[in-house]
């Protein structure tokens, strides 16, 4: 993995131009304070003001995507470094929305490190998939041996609420994350907008929402892990988590991105303080 993305080049000119857009930045302790330390960007993507809604310790951050959607052709990278000691955590104002292609291949290239001690959270609020995007999502983790991480994804395929499906397009992701050099997460695979898995029992059984949470800290006892479990989920949705040692895979399939939501901001609630060590403290931008 490279040290540090490098800042984007405008698109030439031509019949047809995207954004080319990146952000990079940094944390830092001092003084028992977690601060924002290097903001540099370039194109359309911005942070706000460091708030700290759970005191010095914990960073949060909101993300901004000016344009307010992805057409065929953008290109977004965000490259974050949390250096020893501190926490910060990243989320965005409202929901992603990645439009249709154009015969243009959009993605995203996201790349995280955490130092020792240290802990990163990426919380984003939903991503919608327009029918016909065709997209490469790639989200790189790196944590020094002692580092947390908890991160979240909610994908909604088409927009079921104006009957609009997902029936043509791509998306591609690959996650990776590596904790003390050690690779402990691996995953990559390609949905076909349409295709067999969007229906197979092997894939998401018909449903349009898909959310994960992946988080790595303190190995959870067997009561965390339980009532994570446990958590209410909608009708006829499928629902399970997983424990590997210092890591933890939470699932959900489902038809509704509210009800993903909520069980997965339940997970969070769960998982935060028992590998993290801090209570769960909720963004106030979620509540407005």
């Amino acid at each position: 993995m490279p040290d540090s993305l490098p800042l984007a080049r405008l698109p030439d000119a031509g019949a047809y131009s995207a954004w080319q857009a990146q952000l990079r930045l940094g944390f830092a302790l001092h003084d028992g304070v977690s601060r924002l330390v290097e903001r540099t960007h370039s194109g359309p993507l911005r942070v706000q003001k460091p708030l700290y809604p759970e005191g010095d310790g914990v960073c949060h951050a909101i993300i901004i995507h000016p344009p307010g959607g992805v057409v065929g052709g953008d290109q977004l990278a965000v490259d974050v470094t949390v250096g020893e000691g501190a926490h910060a955590l990243l989320t965005s104002p409202g929901a992603a929305k990645w439009y249709r292609a154009n015969g243009h291949v959009s993605g995203q290239h996201l790349v995280l490190r955490a130092g020792r001690g240290a802990a990163i959270e990426w919380l984003p609020q939903e991503s919608i998939f327009f029918d016909q995007a065709c997209v490469r999502l790639r989200h790189e983790v790196e944590l020094a041996a002692d580092a947390g991480y908890i991160g979240c994804d909610i994908v909604c395929l088409g927009r079921s609420a104006s009957g609009e499906m997902f029936n043509t397009g791509s998306i591609g992701q690959q996650v990776q994350i590596r904790r003390g050099g050690r690779l402990l997460w691996w995953e990559q695979g390609e949905l076909a907008g349409g295709g067999a898995l969007m229906a197979s029992p092997l894939g998401l059984g018909g449903h349009t929402v898909c959310a994960t949470l992946i988080a790595v800290g303190t190995p959870v006892s067997a009561a965390v892990l339980a009532a994570v479990r446990e958590i209410a989920v909608p009708a006829g949705a499928a629902f399970g988590a997983t424990h590997m040692k210092a890591l933890v895979v939470v699932r959900l399939l489902c038809g509704d991105s509210e009800a993903a939501r909520r069980v997965m901001l339940a997970a969070w609630q769960l998982l935060r303080p028992a590998m993290l060590g801090r209570d769960a403290v909720v963004p106030r931008i979620w509540n407005t």
